[in-house]
């Protein structure tokens, strides 16, 4: 299944300068950033924490902290001490992968989610492909590109389902055939509206999903700058994606 069309007339290179931010990045000593911090002392490395090259981590066991340096990610682990920068490596699937998860113009193929017959991964631990898809499973403030163009995107790709959206006092049916999992969220009876809360359910949700649109504008042309504007507006899930597929192409030992 094509991954859905996204109109690109302001926005066409925005993957393209992402790739080349990640290709080009110089390695030298550089001003890392905090993009997630869990454990015993995430209190003091939180999120967004800029970290100046001298700087040292002092982690516990079970701390976990994933660093951001010239466009690639860095994943520490306690207990130990770290320095904030360091030679970071990345396999081949890094420049690939950022222009994947960021890209939001019409040229990308991919299914998207889980097929049928045998797989490593179960729908539950499948991640959208696009950090701009509406992963409907994720509660949460979610950054909106293009209201027009948003889309709404689920794991699996077998059997018709229906998610029930209400919110600003209208509701709306979006139903998702056998084969497909991207629908458009439905302008039409239900315009997106920033800072109203959307209450999603069925679809195979097991509990009901608030979530609430803002405004992205201008998509930043760097990931550093992508992930500065997620971390500001809010958008925690959109952010985690980006970073998760990012620490997967972390080279071993980088």
């Amino acid at each position: 299944m094509s991954f859905p069309d996204f109109s690109m007339r302001r926005l066409g290179l925005t993957a393209a300068a992402a790739i080349a931010a990640v290709a080009f990045a110089g390695t030298a000593a550089a001003q890392s950033m905090v993009v997630r911090s869990t454990g015993p002392s995430a209190g003091k490395y939180p999120t967004g924490t800029k970290l100046k090259s001298t700087d040292k981590l002092t982690l516990a066991a079970g701390d976990k902290v994933v660093l951001m340096q010239a466009g690639k990610t860095r994943t520490l682990s306690g207990p130990g001490t770290f320095g904030a920068t360091g030679q970071i490596q990345a396999n081949q699937n890094m420049g690939a992968t950022v222009t994947r998860m960021l890209s939001t113009g019409p040229t990308m193929r991919s299914r998207g989610g889980f097929s049928r017959g045998a797989e490593t991964d179960t729908p539950v631990n499948v991640r959208a492909p696009n950090v701009w898809l509406l992963d409907y499973r994720e509660a949460g403030t979610f950054c909106v590109v293009d209201p027009a163009t948003l889309m709404l995107w689920r794991p699996n790709m077998e059997g018709d389902t229906a998610l029930e959206i209400e919110g600003a006092g209208k509701k709306a049916t979006v139903a998702i055939v056998d084969g497909a999992n991207f629908r458009k969220w439905p302008t039409d009876s239900l315009p997106v509206q920033y800072g109203v809360d959307y209450h999603l359910s069925g679809a195979g949700l097991t509990k009901p999903v608030t979530v609430r649109f803002t405004e992205m504008g201008t998509v930043p042309d760097t990931v550093e700058g992508s992930v500065d504007m997620l971390m500001a507006k809010g958008c925690a899930p959109q952010l985690n994606r980006l970073v998760d597929a990012m620490s997967e192409t972390e080279a071993v030992g980088g």
